[in-house]
């Protein structure tokens, strides 16, 4: 099941204990908003009961919805706690990173790198779940995929690459009719999947920095089967150094390293297999503020060099921050196709993904 049905039954599981005090750790990371609300709604419904509930989040939204107070950590240090009644958005973002942070700015305020060549067609693709699903992505487009947990947008992302096995329909990319059947075949027509559970299906945790980079691209990199550390610690370092990923060397094992850094590791290997369509699946789940800055930052390049995106967030925020245009699922269904302009609201969007 996915990640945001797990989420749900840890959840579930924990509330039918005898409990006085009860800690979130990331509860919403992969819950979509109106699961999210519901959410809350059992949070307030337990704390007006005497629970005391303790919520770890990276989500500043939530924190200020469902808190009385917010702790501040940062580098293992308790930098301070207020009232939030008594602070703001941007003070609790200064105690965080030391700096302020625009985090979200509409994708309008932009310029449009889009270019009319159109890189990759779905047709008509079918699986267990999705029905008669058709789109297409422009060279240098983001475009983002919207939609409650279970309505699909992950599982169109996953017959791309072939993890899931299709039904029927046609993946055209560059005028090419492609038989995509396996993540090899997908990273050799210039696909790149940064999934939404990293640690499961984007690292090997218990390898370095180094191999995580290189482990896409590693026969580019061998000789007669003996792989060239030289030419592999080079270009590890590059992406080390061009992405500021924040490690002792190349060569500390990966499960080391902070969420936002991690998430830049398995950012770097598809930049170093040159992957000309990259697919994010909630590439900010679990990252601190200013991580999460980096990211999208990254992704804006990515687009601005010619590189084409698919967009997966539950969060609407960083849709709109990011989107040039964006895909509403729904059962399965593509329920909307919406341009992101200045008139785009949330609501319209919610409402296209519940009703």
């Amino acid at each position: 099941i996915s990640m945001g049905m797990k989420q749900l039954i840890e959840i579930m599981r924990v509330l039918s204990l005898d409990l006085k005090i009860l800690c979130f750790d990331e509860p919403t990371s992969s819950l979509s908003e109106e699961e999210t609300e519901a959410l809350f709604k059992i949070i307030k419904d337990l704390s007006k009961k005497g629970i005391s509930i303790v919520y770890v989040s990276h989500k500043l939204k939530e924190i200020f919805q469902i808190c009385d107070r917010v702790t501040v950590l940062k580098d293992g240090k308790r930098v301070d706690t207020v009232d939030i009644k008594e602070t703001s958005y941007d003070q609790v973002i200064r105690m965080m990173v030391g700096r302020n942070i625009e985090l979200f700015s509409r994708k309008t305020n932009q310029p449009n790198n889009i270019q009319k060549d159109i890189v990759m067609e779905v047709k008509g693709l079918n699986t267990s779940l999705l029905k008669n699903i058709s789109f297409n992505l422009k060279k240098g487009e983001i475009l983002g995929m919207f939609g409650i947990v279970g309505s699909g947008r992950t599982e169109v992302a996953r017959a791309i690459f072939g993890i899931d096995k299709k039904i029927s329909g046609e993946i055209i990319i560059n005028g090419r009719n492609l038989n995509i059947v396996s993540p090899q075949s997908a990273v050799k027509e210039g696909l790149g999947f940064v999934t939404e559970d990293r640690h499961e299906e984007g690292l090997v945790l218990i390898s370095t920095v180094r191999n995580n980079i290189t482990m896409p691209f590693i026969k580019n990199l061998s000789k007669l089967g003996i792989v060239q550390h030289a030419k592999e610690k080079n270009i590890a370092m590059h992406y080390i150094e061009a992405l500021d990923i924040k490690t002792p060397s190349d060569l500390t094992l990966i499960e080391n390293l902070s969420g936002g850094n991690q998430q830049k590791v398995v950012i770097s290997k598809w930049l170093g297999a040159e992957s000309k369509i990259l697919i994010f699946d909630e590439p900010t789940r679990g990252i601190d503020v200013a991580a999460k800055s980096e990211v999208y930052n990254i992704i804006l390049k990515l687009a601005q060099q010619g590189r084409s995106v698919i967009l997966i967030s539950s969060e609407l925020p960083e849709i709109l921050a990011l989107s040039d245009r964006l895909l509403v699922f729904k059962e399965g269904e593509i329920k909307a196709e919406l341009q992101n302009d200045i008139e785009l609201k949330e609501e319209t969007i919610i409402d296209y993904a519940v009703l």
